[in-house]
């Protein structure tokens, strides 16, 4: 880790982050190790301890452990958590190298806290400085996130991960239960056949990602199917029911969470988060009566996409098969309601000037094939009928 950074440095600032920030004490990381925090990452050398003059805060610390040189030196599917950090606090943590990861534990040992406290100024040597080069960009990025919205959506495992940690949903423990199971030693006639020979999965309990969940039922109880059409076309009875459910105190708080997704899948490389993300994004979106009932939601949504989407290369979003953009399909929506009746004047310039944005720097056209009457294809339930 290069400390160049702290040379760049506002000297005021680097004498309050010295005096204040707080120093994340990582012993026995294995050389080579890739670690990082918030939006910077690197290497580390033999004599890392650690990572000191870190503003108080949320934080994302990631790391992948490597293969040492002679077995080919490959690094390992990411592994992140968020931290939150008080001034002046010291969080201690020690590699353990059965379980490739980070152990927490003795930063719950007071006195061994209290030791390297005491030995800070030795350590310092070993300790490389916060990349404050990107703290204005970490803060655009989670600046709608708090540490307890973080805290409720991250895995109860404490550690977010790239790859799943997944079980077999039946454990075929005895021969009479896997006798039951398809039989997998002949060839298969389509890809749904394969598909349905594999053994179903599941997440190893306390790694799932603790979103809100969107009801695939999008209208309410007892509804004809005028209303079931509506709440197709405009989806704010569904975002008012997770709103509900999940945001019911604080609903600036969704916000935070497509920040956590976005954070997760940016940094943490977790593609579910992109998902869920893009669902979020979606049902947004497409939720005119809430566009007029909530401006601080959508004022505070343009403020996050306008950073988020200055991350992502502009083609990313475009469907290899289909070759369409998820996001200018979506953020039409978006743009078409936003200048609709009824919406704050407020809320409708920052969006006209947010299009204006986005076509300028990604070339996207948001006004091309809009058809407001293009027929919706709604599912009825089963005990509705139209006459």
């Amino acid at each position: 880790m290069a400390s160049s950074n702290i040379v760049d440095m506002d000297p005021d600032v680097a004498r309050r982050l010295f005096e204040e920030g707080a120093t994340l004490v990582l012993l026995d990381v294995p050389q080579g190790t890739e670690l990082g925090i918030d939006c910077k990452s690197w290497q580390v050398g033999p004599r890392f301890k650690g990572v000191k003059m870190i503003p108080p805060g949320l934080h994302f610390l990631h790391y992948c452990s490597a293969n040492s040189p002679s077995c080919g030196g490959e690094i390992g599917p990411k592994t992140g958590l968020f931290v939150t950090l008080k001034p002046k606090d010291i969080l201690l943590a020690r590699w353990d190298p059965k379980e490739e990861d980070l152990d927490f534990s003795p930063s719950q040992d007071e006195e061994e806290v209290s030791r390297i406290r005491a030995n800070l100024q030795d350590l310092d040597p070993h300790l490389g400085p916060y990349p404050y080069e990107v703290i204005r960009k970490w803060v655009s990025l989670t600046d709608r996130l708090s540490e307890e919205v973080a805290k409720n959506l991250q895995p109860l495992s404490g550690r977010i991960c790239a790859f799943s940690d997944v079980i077999p949903e039946v454990q075929l423990t005895h021969t009479k239960d896997r006798a039951e199971q398809p039989r997998n030693d002949t060839a298969c006639q389509s890809m749904k056949e394969g598909l349905e020979k594999l053994p179903r999965m599941k997440p190893r309990e306390g790694t799932e990602f603790r979103f809100s969940v969107i009801p695939e039922k999008k209208y309410p109880a007892g509804a004809t199917p005028e209303q079931i059409t509506q709440c197709s076309l405009d989806q704010s009875y569904t975002l008012e029911s997770v709103l509900e459910k999940n945001h019911q105190l604080q609903p600036l708080n969704l916000l935070g969470e497509m920040q956590f997704a976005f954070v997760c899948f940016l940094i943490g490389n977790v593609y579910e988060c992109f998902e869920h993300w893009k669902s979020l994004l979606s049902l947004l979106c497409r939720s005119e009566e809430a566009m007029r009932k909530r401006k601080e939601l959508y004022l505070g949504l343009i403020g996050v996409l306008y950073h988020q989407l200055g991350e992502i290369p502009p083609d990313f979003f475009v469907d290899i098969v289909s070759q369409s953009n998820f996001l200018t399909s979506t953020l039409q929506d978006l743009f078409q309601f936003a200048s609709g009746p009824g919406v704050d004047g407020t809320l409708r310039k920052r969006a006209e000037k947010f299009k204006a944005h986005l076509t300028k720097k990604f070339r996207w056209d948001f006004d091309a094939d809009l058809d407001d009457y293009a027929p919706v294809v709604v599912e009825l339930p089963e005990d509705v009928t139209v006459d």
